[in-house]
């Protein structure tokens, strides 16, 4: 079990996070991560990555912020996939969480609902996984150290996809093709490949992805001009053409669309270190 452990000291506040990708969860987990500590920004603005997150409170538990105020999110959360970004508020004390990255196919294979009906919402992951998801947060809660908690979660997983019927053949094709390409693909070449009609496709992808494979591409585009941002070695012009957009303009029209940034006030907001996500003081 390889672990990558990182404590940060910076303006932003004192933590260490911890990170596993274990090789046996591949084409289902991106990974795992543990977080303990706290910060002096409390809400982060949390982007669009074409995965699904589910979210166990180990301690004092976050609240998701939004124009009508906010709320105390569930101990057992998922977030579905973002069209669109999300604020999340820390605790104002030290707090621990631990979170599950999974990609579409993988979090189809866990909970067995359609997908679409939790794109781009944050939801009580008991609603969906009765008590399973319980027994996840008391499992984790139990672990006596980040390691522990992260071992728990993988064995949850593992047990869950088990017993799963998986994914359409084609549908995962698909999904794992525009992952790799970073959606710069064809989606009706894709289509032709699989021999499947345009409704059955966008019918059953919505379903087990849940999106379109049109706007889950252009999810994935997103993600990648994010991570080549973040790498700041590409001029934008480069950074564009990088990521399959026709030009600038086009790249800068649908990064805003997504992030409610240009990639310029993207890049002049206060990163946290390793991640994508904005750093922003509580009302």
């Amino acid at each position: 079990m390889t672990l990558i452990s990182q404590q940060v000291i910076s303006p932003l506040g004192r933590w260490t996070v911890t990170e596993w990708r274990p090789a046996h969860l591949a084409g289902l987990v991106d990974f795992l991560w543990h977080f303990e500590g706290e910060m002096t920004h409390l809400r982060e603005r949390v982007f669009p990555n074409g995965q699904l997150e589910v979210i166990v409170h180990l301690g004092d538990r976050y609240r998701l912020v939004d124009e009508r105020g906010g709320e105390v999110c569930p101990v057992t959360c998922l977030t579905g996939l973002q069209t669109a970004p999300i604020v999340v508020e820390a605790p104002p004390r030290p707090c621990a969480v631990l979170g599950v990255r999974l990609t579409p196919v993988g979090a189809y294979m866990l909970l067995g609902c359609p997908l679409s009906e939790v794109s781009g919402l944050s939801v009580d992951l008991q609603d969906i996984a009765g008590d399973a998801a319980q027994e996840l947060a008391e499992r984790c809660q139990a672990a006596a150290s980040a390691e522990g908690a992260l071992r728990s979660a993988a064995a949850w997983v593992e047990e869950r996809a088990a017993r799963s019927p998986g994914v359409d053949p084609s549908v995962a094709w698909i999904a794992g093709q525009i992952e790799r390409r970073s959606g710069a693909v064809s989606i009706a070449a894709l289509r032709e490949r699989v021999g499947q009609s345009k409704t059955w496709l966008v019918n059953t992808f919505r379903e087990q992805i849940g999106v379109t494979p049109k706007l889950y591409a252009r999810l994935h585009r997103f993600r990648r001009v994010v991570t080549l941002l973040n790498q700041g070695t590409e001029p934008l012009a480069e950074i564009a053409l990088s990521a399959g957009y026709y030009d600038q303009p086009h790249m800068n029209a649908e990064f805003r669309e997504l992030s409610g940034f240009s990639p310029r006030e993207f890049l002049a907001a206060a990163r946290y270190t390793g991640s994508a996500s904005i750093a922003e003081a509580a009302a």
